[in-house]
């Protein structure tokens, strides 16, 4: 949560000064930067006194935790909000049983590596709910400018319907996780505040995590393991309040000798961000490419997706899909 959303509960010319003195812009620089003694000693003198500050700092730790909630009243909300955003499809009836279906306001991790056909997945997903649900909208948050509206009209014109679709999918670009933050933070203030029927966001996908977390994470600091789990937390409050799925896209690490969550012994790499992330989600879902295979009518590629971990079904199941011209569909099609 960046600072600046908290004005003016918090003067601004403070916020201004913690920025500038002591590169303190969101609730987790405040409350893990140190004591309160400590951040007085690095502001102009006379900016405010130390029993202000800590009354600031309660005042922030506040608003960034997420409040209780009743199980009859998770139960009650959970029935409503599926009638309003039914299960999703991403098109591979193999692929959705896997998991219980896309949908249901939970966050879903797709991890794998490169070519695995990650992001093909969260789009060709993205685009069938689109097509299906005439009152969404999704927001894709970019972290790296590889976003490709080319490839993504063609999967459209894949499902023969007209370009329209595309003004329901909204693109951001997000270098670092402040303006990821700032993004997030607009849409929650956004459907908070909105009273017109409109197409509204039900998708979210992050494009990818890694970049945006990997560089604060330390064996010697706990900051950034903070920071993450902050920013999961959040994600997922938005997912339960407004009935969103999210989907985040996870990079690889090494898993020497193998990976011991996967049903395969030659599975030698894992999930990035380190082994507690998989717990801030609902679902890992694994992607890897077997092979390429030619074809007269066009080359295509054989893929597996395995189940890490998940709340609603088993994991170590897995299924096949394949890819031919960036489409996903069934290998029994084959």
């Amino acid at each position: 949560m960046r600072l600046e959303s908290v004005v003016p509960s918090i003067p601004a010319e403070l916020v201004a000064a913690l920025d500038r003195s002591c590169g303190i812009r969101t609730d987790t620089d405040l409350l893990f930067f140190g004591s309160s003694l400590d951040i007085i000693k690095k502001l102009p003198l006379g900016t405010v006194t130390l029993s202000d500050l800590e009354k600031f700092t309660e005042l922030v730790a506040e608003k960034a935790s997420v409040p209780g909630h009743r199980g009859d009243e998770i139960l009650a909300g959970t029935g409503r909000i599926s009638e309003k955003h039914p299960q999703a499809t991403c098109g591979v009836e193999e692929l959705d049983e896997l998991i219980g279906g896309f949908g249901d306001s939970r966050v879903f991790e797709i991890s794998g590596a490169k070519g695995s056909g990650k992001t093909a997945l969260a789009l060709q997903i993205v685009i069938q709910c689109l097509l299906a649900n005439a009152d969404s909208c999704a927001l894709w948050i970019d972290t790296s400018g590889d976003f490709s509206a080319e490839k993504t009209a063609q999967l459209v014109r894949h499902f023969d319907v007209s370009g329209k679709v595309l003004e329901r999918l909204q693109v951001s670009l997000g270098f670092n996780i402040e303006i990821v933050h700032d993004v997030l933070e607009a849409l929650r203030i956004s459907l908070l505040s909105s009273r017109t029927i409109e197409p509204t966001v039900q998708w979210i996908v992050i494009d990818s995590i890694t970049p945006l977390l990997l560089p604060s994470l330390s064996a010697v600091s706990s900051q950034g393991h903070a920071m993450m789990t902050t920013f999961m937390r959040h994600l997922r409050e938005l997912a339960r309040t407004f009935g969103i799925t999210v989907m985040v896209i996870n990079g690889t690490s090494s898993a020497a000798p193998f990976n011991q969550s996967s049903a395969f012994a030659s599975t030698i790499r894992k999930p990035a961000l380190g082994p507690s992330f998989t717990f801030m989600t609902d679902c890992t879902l694994w992607l890897s490419k077997t092979k390429d295979m030619p074809d007269p009518e066009g080359s295509f590629s054989l893929h597996v997706a395995e189940v890490f971990r998940s709340r609603a079904t088993r994991s170590k199941t897995w299924c096949t899909f394949q890819i031919r011209h960036g489409v996903l569909s069934s290998t029994s099609d084959l």
